[in-house]
């Protein structure tokens, strides 16, 4: 934040797809804006991604009674994240769950393969989130109330590692259990490794530059 400024985060964040209103302020670094679930996920959705944002959708396509399709939709894309740095955003966040706050993930809920994520935790315990994406989904989960003096009474139990990540823990669990939705602990990010040979990061997101637009 010292060498970049917050106006250059703020621009950085509209570009992972955060529309609200973020003030420009040097405590962006440490969480200030107040974001709704919806765009934290979208926005983290870009790190699985490898780099590149896509807008959510929640229709598809439409059918009639008799399953004629009258309209289909496209999700459109953008790059949104230089990939040497995505790839390193992935590696440190994915080093939170194998040996950080998020650390019960694999100890208590028992969860294997590749996983990242974020824990956050807000003054006075008001809110607990966690932010958690494999290499084929993201989810988010937010505890707090729409009053803000409604907290828990410390860290160790208001934390977002206690009261919002043994949620996700839980629902991950369901869903690689679920052998008909396609999520496994054998899925591996499909994008190159931080600091591998032969990786042109220049080549490639000039490559994205040019195939994914507004």
């Amino acid at each position: 934040m010292k060498q970049l400024g917050p106006d250059a985060m703020v621009r950085q964040m509209h570009k992972m797809g955060i529309t609200s209103y973020v003030d420009p302020v040097v405590s962006l670094c440490v969480g200030s804006a107040d974001l709704s679930v919806f765009e934290m996920v979208s926005a983290y959705n870009t790190f699985p991604s490898g780099g590149v944002y896509a807008y959510p959708m929640f229709v598809t396509r439409i059918e009639d009674s008799e399953g004629n399709v009258l309209a289909r939709f496209s999700q459109r894309k953008r790059a949104a994240v230089d990939t040497r740095a995505n790839s390193e955003m992935v590696s440190m966040m994915r080093g939170v769950v194998d040996g950080g706050t998020g650390g019960r993930l694999r100890s208590k809920y028992g969860l294997k393969g590749q996983i990242a994520g974020k824990t956050g935790t807000t003054n006075d315990n008001s809110d607990g989130w966690f932010i958690g994406y494999t290499p084929r989904i993201t989810a988010g989960i937010w505890v707090g109330a729409e009053d803000r003096y409604v907290h828990f009474t410390s860290t160790a139990l208001g934390q977002g590692a206690n009261m919002a990540l043994p949620i996700w823990g839980l629902w991950m669990k369901k869903v690689i259990a679920d052998g008909t939705l396609g999520i496994s602990s054998e899925d591996v990010f499909d994008f190159p490794e931080v600091g591998c040979s032969g990786f042109d990061a220049a080549e490639y997101n000039k490559n994205l530059e040019e195939y994914y637009f507004d």
